[in-house]
């Protein structure tokens, strides 16, 4: 069986995490299989927002450690350079809506992506481990970057040293998510929002990502012209113009995400 399900509903693509028995953990094939399915839903313009999730208990347990402790495996340097940045550069720079959509344990780089994706949701019962430290690893998958500025450098920090669980209802409570769901309601309350985000002016909220990027690393006046330049090119998308319209003529919008 793949490691990475991939189906397409209705502008939403949907991508599984899926080896249930090791707890979704990553070897070298899935890795490179999300690669190559988020550069699908990138080229592919009948994809207006993607979802990620688990199969089975787990979201994802992070790297599989069979695969760093065999001898013909890969090099740790190059499962972090070939495996995962190529992973979150692609969740951060896809101008389409990512939710991440945490059914289960997240730890170490399996949570570090789904802090990575635009929107992260959770189960009630998930959980979100820094768990690099119990093994005299530091976070990678832009964890170092991402969880300091979604939760503050000092909880970060002890986030990362100590290797706390982190719950759902926490991690909200921090800025870390942006909700949770009951174990009964996730799997269809998750996947709404990424349905809604396929109706909605998906061009508009891809360059408001670019915009949000693009803040992490500017300073006011920069980030003043990075607006008024995003602005402008919205401006000239046909959603903006069906958005005012129908504004006007008091209807509901139909986007097309152009």
């Amino acid at each position: 069986m793949s490691s990475i399900q991939f189906e397409i509903q209705n502008g939403v693509a949907i991508i599984r995490l899926n080896r249930p028995e090791v707890f979704n953990s990553f070897n070298k094939e899935m890795a490179l299989s999300l690669q190559t399915r988020l550069d699908e839903c990138d080229a592919d313009d009948a994809v207006r927002a993607i979802y990620i999730i688990g199969e089975g208990k787990a979201f994802c347990a992070g790297q599989d450690l069979q695969e760093v402790t065999d001898p013909n495996g890969p090099e740790l340097t190059s499962i972090v350079r070939d495996h995962y940045n190529p992973i979150i550069d692609r969740i951060r720079n896809i101008e389409k809506p990512i939710v991440g959509a945490v059914n289960g344990v997240a730890a170490g780089a399996g949570a570090n992506i789904a802090l990575a994706c635009d929107i992260c949701v959770a189960t009630e019962s998930a959980s979100f481990i820094q768990a690099f430290s119990k093994i005299g690893l530091i976070p990678d998958s832009g964890g170092t970057f991402t969880l300091p500025r979604l939760v503050g450098m000092q909880k970060a920090a002890a986030l990362m040293m100590l290797g706390d669980k982190v719950g759902a209802a926490e991690a909200e409570s921090l800025g870390m998510i942006y909700k949770y769901f009951s174990d009964d309601t996730f799997a269809e309350e998750s996947l709404k929002i990424a349905q809604k985000l396929a109706k909605m002016p998906t061009k508009g909220i891809g360059l408001t990502k670019r915009a949000l990027n693009l803040s992490m690393i500017s300073d006011l006046d920069t980030q003043l012209k990075v607006e008024e330049e995003l602005q402008t090119i919205a401006g000239g998308t046909h959603d903006y113009n069906e958005g005012v319209a129908a504004f006007l003529d008091k209807r509901k919008p139909e986007f097309k995400g152009s």
